[in-house]
């Protein structure tokens, strides 16, 4: 959901190669651990055309739910930029790949050299690696982004995601090297996804503007597209640069074929479907079950003028729920957060909303190898039992919770009633009564309840569930604001409850600090919306970002995932096994082996091509 950092939490990563007679891993490549599917010398990634023609267009619209933008700087915290700008505009040190999770191959760099310690990796550039302005691409210029993303002048994430870096060296002119806090195999994925940007931006007479202070002026990157003609906050065309320094690297031959790439944005969803069928764009994802199921039709279809199609893929699960914001005082008691998670029918609203198209999702892993499942076996068990003291006996002597499931069979115990008993008994044990017809604290205070939305879409789900709550005596408000509102209240952490979406990864790591972390709990605009300030899952939070092998990964993971679930510091969502994509028809051309890892927007504007070169050019 967050504009800013959807595209940054491992879109970029990983590759590696073992050379046992050297003192450093060596390669054209890094794989966090060591598997690595393109040899040297490989000549394109296999989910493209090489052959693919250059030219032609595609107009879309993002997949999330930006209502504007109003700077072209999309490493601040104030404001949004416009959708596809990061990367579009800016190449990274390595690219990672749609058919590998955990590697990635050089761009920039066009070396990367791990220690035998693991404790640093260095980066040799690409000698022909230039900047939009035609200036190269050095060391300098790589250690000038990294300083300026890490410091406070940059959104609090970037210093979070990076903050296991001890220090960047500039070893030569194109030669710079990062040393790390710890031994880690994730790093080298970690720094090799860095947006690199010219010095030259922002610069003055007198020196550089500071980076907050980059609003309007045109970023200086080196990737394949620099920015076309806009309607500001509104539209945004993206023109490929003739002169892309890397057109003819094996990790872009085929890639990025549009000559344009347009965005368009639209204040609603339903203006947005209806501009879509009466053909103002080419591309849209639908992520509401009934919408694909009943608006998505028509004679259009019908004639197959526009393809509507179920893309197949082997993500893990995105993760998405209604997230409580435990800095307010009436959401630190477990038994309210599970009390409030009982109220919600999910069953009935997959029967009667999503046409059964959804899964519910179970936790914060879900659909992958992290995700906790019945009581905690000997690997995890290793991490749980010095942290015993700190945590539940649940922990060990319990299943791994699961969402409540409700049943029609009044014999069954699971019905809606007996879920709103047990929400009442565990209210009533937190000190929260029946008073006046209203749910109250000894101290008379009504227990109010706001979820927040900005496109309404939500509105459908808030109602019944908002009738349950307010039979157990909660006093429910679902309002709908404009994004960039509900992002700044989400930055400062003005909300009881928000709904928020995370794309799922097949090799979680350092993201999760942002995520999770105690420090990003009182850092504005972080990511730890939820407000989890927890020793236990700091402790867990550090196996996994030090772990060096997938097995330790998995251990740290599930054991994370567990202590979360107890916790129960979200109301679950559902998640789909498929992405939902429409097109219109004729138009664009696609190879015929798709990608194992990927989301579809990313897929369709650096794979797809234009069939329709020849008329346009």
């Amino acid at each position: 959901m967050r504009n800013l950092w959807g595209w940054f939490t491992r879109l970029w990563v990983v590759g590696v190669l073992w050379l046992a007679a050297s003192p450093l891993w060596a390669a054209h490549a890094y794989g966090q651990f060591g598997d690595v599917k393109y040899p040297t010398g490989f000549t394109h990634f296999g989910y493209v055309n090489p052959q693919a023609p250059k030219g032609g267009e595609i107009v879309l619209v993002p997949p999330t739910r930006q209502s504007n933008f109003d700077k072209y700087n999309p490493f601040t915290l104030k404001g949004s930029a416009p959708p596809g700008l990061t990367g579009l505009l800016f190449d990274t040190l390595l690219t990672g790949t749609m058919d590998e999770p955990t590697t990635a191959y050089g761009l920039l760099a066009r070396d990367v050299a791990v220690a035998p310690d693991k404790k640093s990796v260095t980066f040799e550039l690409h000698p022909l690696a230039r900047f939009h302005t035609g200036d190269p691409v050095l060391a300098a210029d790589v250690k000038f982004s990294f300083e300026r993303l890490t410091s406070k002048e940059a959104a609090p994430q970037y210093r979070t995601y990076f903050s296991e870096v001890k220090a960047v060296v500039v070893e030569g002119e194109r030669r710079i090297r990062f040393d790390f806090v710890r031994p880690s195999s994730e790093l080298p994925l970690i720094v090799g996804s860095l947006p690199v940007f010219s010095r030259a931006w922002g610069q003055t007479a007198t020196g550089h503007k500071p980076l907050d202070q980059l609003v309007t002026d045109i970023p200086i990157g080196s990737g394949p597209y620099t920015i076309g003609p806009v309607q500001f906050g509104k539209d945004i065309t993206y023109v490929r640069d003739p002169n892309y320094w890397a057109r003819d690297l094996n990790v872009r031959r085929g890639l990025y074929n549009f000559d344009r790439i347009t965005y368009k944005i639209y204040k609603d969803s339903t203006a947005q479907l209806e501009a879509f069928k009466a053909g103002e764009f080419d591309y849209i994802q639908a992520f509401i079950a009934r919408e694909w199921a009943r608006a998505y039709t028509g004679r259009q279809f019908e004639r197959g003028e526009i393809v509507k199609a179920e893309l197949q893929h082997r993500n893990a699960g995105d993760f998405q729920g209604f997230l409580f914001n435990t800095r307010r005082t009436k959401f630190q008691d477990v038994r309210v957060r599970q009390a409030i998670a009982l109220a919600m029918d999910y069953e009935w609203m997959n029967r009667q909303l999503f046409y059964n198209a959804y899964t519910r999702v179970r936790g914060f892993f879900v659909g992958s190898d992290f995700e906790a499942k019945g009581r905690p076996g000997s690997d995890e068990l290793a991490l749980l039992e010095p942290l015993r003291a700190q945590l539940s006996a649940a922990v060990f002597d319990e299943d791994v919770p699961l969402p409540p499931t409700t049943s029609l069979d009044p014999a069954s115990g699971h019905t809606l009633r007996d879920h709103l008993r047990q929400a009442r008994d565990l209210l009533q044990a937190a000190g929260w009564t029946i008073q006046d017809g209203q749910l109250r604290n000894a101290r008379g205070e009504v227990f109010r309840i706001e979820f927040l939305d900005n496109s309404g879409s939500m509105g459908r789900v808030v109602t019944p569930y908002a009738k349950n709550l307010e039979k157990l005596g909660f006093e429910v408000q679902y309002k709908v604001i404009d994004f960039a509102l509900l992002q700044k209240r989400m930055d400062v952490f003005d909300f009881d409850i928000i709904s928020n979406r995370t794309v799922g990864s097949e090799a979680p790591g350092t993201e999760l600090l942002e995520r999770f972390g105690s420090k990003a709990a009182d850092t504005e605009g972080s990511g730890n919306v939820i407000g989890i300030k927890s020793p236990v899952v700091d402790a867990l939070l550090d196996k996994a970002v030090s772990a060096q092998t997938r097995p330790q990964l998995v251990a740290a993971l599930r054991a994370l995932d567990r202590v979360l679930r107890h916790g129960h510091y979200v109301v679950p969502h559902w998640y789909g096994a498929v992405h939902r994509v429409a097109w219109r028809a004729g138009k664009f051309g696609k190879p015929e082996v798709m990608p194992l890892y990927y989301q579809p927007e990313a897929w369709v504007t650096s794979v797809w091509w234009s069939t329709q070169v020849d008329k346009k050019n």
